[in-house]
């Protein structure tokens, strides 16, 4: 029989709220936003960042910084789990979601090919040598690899990686999974939602009634998920459990979610009902929650909806900006974070209650008392997941 009980045991994340764990919880709890000026490139859009000023970075110049952030994350991953030294005999999986290192992104590279013709093709090395599934498993010398794959799908590509993991493991692919997302901040994205004018000028207020756009940020988000029952094996008993995933497509629009969030609402019963579970068994929401205008008034109806007008929820992209394909692996990290500490934090830059959407983010560092949580992601294309977490 197909193993069910899919547990979570290690948590790794890097983003400008924190270079690990520790140092997140610390910024959530102090209310801490590290958003500024970009320095990684030159820029004229004078919008403010969540960059990582001190990540870890490999030895090897040749890699994207994405790759550097995936690792860092992972690597806290792993030592959580206690697989410092290897996975023995298991049959590993790796799945992990990005937008910024699916493309080569290099505009030095394309300018001097443009006006002379050639351009050395360093960059084109990086490229293909940052595959972040391919290239994971190399620096942690996993040789028996089942399953390896990279999910490019907007800016739910960390949640899906994290469902395309859980589907392996219960089909018995794999007896483990390294999954999340990570991303970088680059010129080609920062450029790209400028032009669609949903960035702001100031600090991103999520579901606020004035909210003006949102930050772009970079991270890495990452779980390890097992079989419960080879977590038993290894004299681990684990408090955390990926119960559910739902993914649905409503293909409303390129860039804009469908007005009335049938999508996202049928994810969420897609990955309630996976769970055995129902909207009154959860305990908080980590919403999506970008604080563009769209997103924001979607979601926040849809929510509301599903499960009732005293809802948690919150978006933690006041604290991270929106990490594009790291945002759903970061998330997850966090609402795993809610159920083990027993706390969220507030919904930073939210002041004020929105009338069309009706009902307000958690305000204020709260208790949670429940054993459930839901993470969403909204992405372009129409794309919408979900993810049920457990604690016991």
């Amino acid at each position: 029989m197909p193993e069910t009980n899919i547990a979570i045991t290690g948590l790794g994340a890097v983003s400008a709220c924190g270079n690990d764990i520790n140092e997140t919880l610390q910024n959530f709890s102090d209310g801490a936003r590290n958003a500024g000026k970009v320095t990684l490139f030159e820029s004229e859009l004078h919008y403010p960042v969540f960059q990582i000023n001190n990540p870890t970075l490999l030895d090897d110049p040749f890699t994207m910084r994405t790759l550097n952030l995936a690792f860092q994350a992972a690597q806290e991953a792993i030592l959580e789990a206690e697989f410092e030294n290897g996975f023995g005999n298991l049959r590993v999986g790796i799945s992990l979601g990005t937008t910024v290192a699916s493309q080569l992104n290099d505009t030095d590279f394309y300018r001097q090919y443009l006006n002379q013709g050639s351009a050395p093709m360093n960059s084109v090395d990086r490229y293909l040598k940052s595959n972040l599934a391919q290239a994971l498993a190399q620096f942690f010398k996993i040789t028996k690899i089942n399953f390896c794959t990279t999910i490019v799908n907007a800016c739910s590509s960390g949640t899906d990686a994290i469902g395309v993991g859980l589907s392996w493991l219960r089909n018995d692919y794999c007896d483990l999974v390294i999954a999340g997302g990570a991303d970088e901040l680059n010129r080609v994205p920062l450029d790209g939602f400028g032009s669609l004018s949903v960035v702001s000028k100031s600090l991103c207020a999520p579901f606020d009634r004035d909210r003006a756009g949102l930050n772009l940020g970079e991270g890495a988000g990452i779980i390890i998920l097992e079989k419960e029952t080879i977590a038993h094996k290894r004299k681990k008993t684990p408090s955390l459990f990926l119960k559910g995933y739902g993914l649905a497509a409503d293909a409303y629009h390129l860039t804009a979610p469908r007005p009335d969030g049938s999508g996202l609402e049928q994810a969420l019963e897609q990955a309630l009902k996976e769970a055995n579970l129902k909207p009154k068994d959860v305990a908080f929401i980590n919403a999506h929650g970008t604080a563009t205008k769209d997103n924001d008034l979607v979601e926040g109806k849809v929510l509301a909806k599903v499960f009732g007008k005293k809802v948690k929820f919150l978006s933690t992209k006041g604290f991270t900006g929106h990490t594009l394909g790291a945002a759903g692996g970061l998330e997850a990290v966090f609402a795993c974070l809610g159920l083990r500490h027993g706390w969220v934090p507030a919904c930073a830059g939210f002041m004020n209650i929105d009338p069309g959407i009706g009902v307000a983010p958690i305000t204020h560092k709260t208790k949670i008392s429940g054993n459930c949580a839901v993470s969403t992601s909204l992405a372009f294309g129409g794309n919408n997941a979900a993810l049920v977490i457990t604690r016991n």
